[in-house]
């Protein structure tokens, strides 16, 4: 087996793995910002996911930009048609093409928390007090308002339509100022409704804006005149965003804290329509399209939605959305054999796919409810809560009968019931899984009564069974298409005598293996049920990996070793010892090679089984709980704590030999992998931004003296040099084109009394000769006045220069001229050998040098050989060019001989 060897060292963390991308990341609490781009005539809504912003397309939710990374995380975003302004603490940072940072404003003492721009000026208002107004193309402090936060706490802030420099500022004491930004006066107080102001929002009306209160009171005020026009009233607390429809319906859209959309008549004064649970938290920001009926929320529960109104009532549906866990992920695996999809659970209740290929191949398989039956009677008393089951704790899941039943099963946290789910339909089973013996244990709401509940999960290869672990000792068998119980493994109903840990079943269901917290490894017979053997450990096992085509059994112990058995020997192979800290999981690389595991000790660790080392290991900042690497071995993707997103990693492909680590070895610390822009996404540019700058990476122009180069030149440059004669004789016309004579409007005639026309007479372009005086090519051309100067001060890459710009033709014509019939002298021959051995010792543009040597050799050869200055010059050429392709021939005849063992040996 052809193996490569590869060293380690502290500079480079990790030799197997490189990060790559992150699924699953879209929004946080921070309220989104909408930009409309008037040469794209699409809106693009931006929106927070920590220390970066993504911007999002409306039309399609799809990503075209990330931004780069700040030093903190971001508190608040905002847009203009140029620029995209997000502060971070006490900075304010500008954002040109949504990723660029082009202008920093620092002036802030306390957090920022609100900003707007407005025309050529960005306001910004901080916990302490500070309302400071910037230039934004200079960055200098244009205004500085400073308020008691005692008396006028600023909270919220508008900019009044075709209200000229003018802002109206809310407090969390309820009062309202108008103040003009030019003049720095204070123009008018509303002393407000003795309540908090959350939300100012413009109306389509001038003059007429939405107040949105703690209380949950909604006012909408007139403030030229001073007068309330209206207000309304919802239960769910404070307004946490108000949205104003401008395609025709007078309606306004209120978010809360509950996650609750309200939807009120502006015309009638009354409640239109709710649309309650619209997101899991509060609503972060809410705001209609301009003209449109759509309405855009985002929420910390990690999703970005679109709305539309188009059912009769006046009731939204949902669009299209971007959503991921609201809670961070505990399981991944790989679902199907060809990697390209990842099922996630996460501490919020739900089960997901993220794909690896494109969003729009994600699936949202929802939240489990505790029974059907009672999910339609929601209506009838019981709430939201109290029909969805607790967290996924373990699932498994398998491809192979996925289309005929259900092919996923599911272990929640506290229950005595596994669910089956249907990844095709992206919903939860018909089935839940119980033991018959363990029924009376059930109260009425699903949930258990004592401890009792399922550990552990395994599907058969097949996809016809399923296999559940329970924490007091039972392993049962359930057949999933009908859902029956079909037994239990030991005598007594009971398979261990404490609480089972892992479960699996070989490839051609012919054993069964389980492991719980007695110490104990058990073999079983799948089809009698009857034990075999077992294996006692030195210490419980905390999970246990299953690798089918190899027949090895990974486990992790309590005491953070990590064993493998061998099953079909049923001895332990191999022990590795070396985390500090509980084994959280664990996978295989699809030939069995590499065991990969992670733990609470922020380390990811390679295993080698055959050698029995540790060959790669590095840091991460957040402890990892879950892994698991695509059976295609591409990526190995990765859950950690505190974090809703997938991390995807990119790993080595095929046979790889590493040299072990020592004993001591420190691993560095990785950055985890951040979000990528699809290509199939055109990038946004700012208007009114040059989009001409190229921000593509430019390749140097050699990447070191020892290498050959080759040019960018097309091959039509050097390779046809050598048969100008044939191309110019092969595209010689037979005939030159030859123009009608243009006949006279008067035809001239002689003189007499015969009319006679005159015949033409011959014109004086015709009688001048065509042959080009001497004198007109005594004058050198700019490349052979360069060559000549380069001879001098030994540099020639000006004269290359030129040839490189110079078509075969003409190329030909500059080194005719290089000879003394040609108006040039014998020290130009011998300038151009000198450029042409300058060449070949840099290493640069090789094919040329090729192509121009043997065109020059084939026009000046005759009148070379008769220099013994130049004579001289070409020996020392051409034992330059012998080494040089010795070099090249032996790298050649070694690629080669790889290539044919390669194709030839047996992997």
């Amino acid at each position: 087996m052809l193996l490569i060897v590869c060293s380690f060292s502290c500079n480079k963390p990790s030799s197997l793995f490189s990060g790559f991308r992150v699924l699953g990341l879209y929004s946080n609490h921070v309220p989104h910002a909408l930009r409309y781009h008037k040469k794209h005539r699409e809106f693009y809504v931006v929106t927070s996911v920590g220390q970066c912003f993504h911007t999002y397309n409306v039309n399609r939710l799809g990503i075209v930009s990330v931004s780069n990374s700040l030093s903190d995380d971001i508190t608040c975003l905002a847009a203009d048609r140029m620029l995209v302004f997000a502060a971070t603490g006490r900075l304010i940072t500008a954002f040109a093409r949504n990723k660029e940072v082009v202008m920093c404003y620092h002036g802030h003492k306390q957090e920022v928390r609100l900003l707007l721009p407005l025309g050529d000026q960005l306001i910004s208002a901080d916990t302490g007090g500070d309302v400071i107004v910037w230039d934004v193309q200079e960055g200098d402090v244009y205004l500085r308002l400073q308020f008691d936060p005692a008396s006028f706490d600023v909270s919220a802030m508008m900019h009044p339509s075709t209200y000229l420099n003018k802002v109206l500022l809310g407090s969390s004491q309820g009062a309202l100022q108008l103040w003009n930004i030019k003049t720095s006066k204070l123009l008018f107080t509303f002393p407000g409704w003795s309540v908090g102001v959350t939300v100012l929002q413009q109306s389509p009306a001038v003059d007429v804006v939405g107040v949105g209160t703690a209380t949950g009171r909604i006012i909408i005020h007139n403030i030229r005149l001073d007068e309330t026009l209206m207000s309304f009233t919802q239960d769910w607390g404070p307004i946490s965003s108000l949205a104003f429809r401008t395609d025709g319906p007078p309606v306004l859209a209120s978010g809360s804290p509950q996650g609750h959309i309200a939807f009120w008549d502006l015309e009638r004064r009354q409640l239109v329509t709710q649309h309650r649970h619209a997101h899991r938290t509060a609503i972060a920001a809410a705001t209609f399209l301009h003209g449109e009926p759509l309405l855009i929320t985002n929420g910390a529960d990690n999703a970005i939605k679109v709305w539309i109104f188009d059912q009769e009532g006046g009731a939204p549906r949902l669009l299209r959305s971007r959503q991921g866990h609201s809670a961070p992920p505990t399981s991944i695996h790989h679902h199907g054999n060809d990697g390209k999809n990842i099922l996630t659970a996460g501490q919020d209740g739900t089960l997901q796919s993220f794909s690896t290929i494109h969003e729009r191949f994600n699936k949202n398989l929802g939240h489990g409810s505790i029974n059907k039956k009672k999910e339609q009677k929601k209506k009838k008393g019981l709430s939201y809560e109290e029909l969805r089951l607790p967290a996924i704790t373990a699932f498994s899941s398998a491809a192979a009968r996925q289309s005929d039943w259900d092919g996923i099963v599911a272990c929640h946290r506290g229950c005595l019931a596994a669910t089956t789910w249907n990844y095709q339909r992206c919903t939860m089973g018909v089935h839940h899984l119980t033991p018959p013996a363990l029924l009376p244990l059930r109260s009425l709401t699903g949930h258990v009564t004592y401890f009792l509940c399922f550990q552990a999960v395994d599907i058969t290869t097949c996809g016809n069974f399923a296999l559940i672990g329970t924490s007091c000792g039972r392993v049962d068998v359930y057949n999933l298409q009908s859902g029956q119980h079909r037994g239990c493994y030991g005598n007594d109903g009971k398979a261990h005598s404490g609480a089972v840990r892992g479960v699996a079943t070989d490839t051609l269901n012919q054993l069964t293996l389980t492991a719980a917290s007695d110490w104990l490894l058990k073999f079983w017979r799948f089809k009698s049920r009857k034990q075999e053997d077992q294996l006692k450990l030195h210490a419980a096992p905390a999970s246990m990996m299953l690798h089918r085509d190899s027949g090895m059994l990974a486990l992790a112990l309590d005491d953070f070793t990590l064993l493998v058995v061998d099953i079909e020997t049923r001895r332990i192979v191999r022990k590795f010892a070396g985390h500090h800290g509980n084994i959280n999981d664990m996978t295989f690389s699809p030939d069995g090679r590499w065991l990969i595991t992670v733990a609470m000790d922020c380390t990811i660790r390679t295993w080698d089984l055959p050698s029995g080392f540790l060959v790669d290991c590095f840091l991460v900042a957040m402890a990892p709980v879950g892994v698991s690497l695509s059976p295609t071995g591409d990526f190995l993707a990765t859950a950690h704590v505190d974090s809703l997103g997938v991390y995807l990693w990119l790993s080595l492909c095929g046979p790889v030999g590493l040299r072990p680590l020592p004993a001591d070895y420190q691993p560095s610390e990785v950055t985890l992998p951040g979000v990528t822009v699809d290509k199939s996404e055109q990038e946004v540019t700012s208007e009114g931004v040059d989009e001409g700058v190229d921000d593509a990476y430019e390749s140097a122009e050699q990447l070191g003296a020892e290498l050959v180069t080759l040019s960018l030149q097309p091959e039509s440059r050097w390779k046809s040099l050598l048969h100008l004669d044939i191309i110019k004789r092969r595209n010689k016309p037979v005939a030159p084109p030859a123009a009608p004579a243009a006949a006279p409007f008067f035809l001239p005639t002689l003189p007499g009394l015969t009319p006679r026309f005159t015949l033409p007479t011959t014109t004086e372009k015709e009688t001048q000769s065509k042959l080009v005086s001497w004198g007109l090519m005594s004058q050198r051309s700019e490349f052979s006045s360069d060559l000549e100067s380069a001879l001098d001060s030994g540099s020639f890459d000006r004269p290359v220069r030129l040839l490189k710009d110079c078509g075969p033709a003409a190329l030909s014509v500059e080194l005719t001229c290089l000879s003394s019939e040609g108006g040039g002298a014998s020290s130009l021959l011998l300038a151009f050998i000198h450029m042409i051995e300058s060449m070949l010792s840099s290493g640069r543009d090789f094919d040329l040098a090729q192509g121009y040597l043997a065109l020059f050799l084939k026009l000046h050869l005759r009148s070379l050989s008769k220099d013994p200055v130049a004579m001289a010059a070409l020996l020392r050429l051409s034992s330059r060019l012998e080494a040089g392709w010795a070099g090249l021939r032996s790298s050649f005849d070694q690629s080669l001989c790889l290539l044919s063992y390669t194709k030839s040996a047996l992997l």
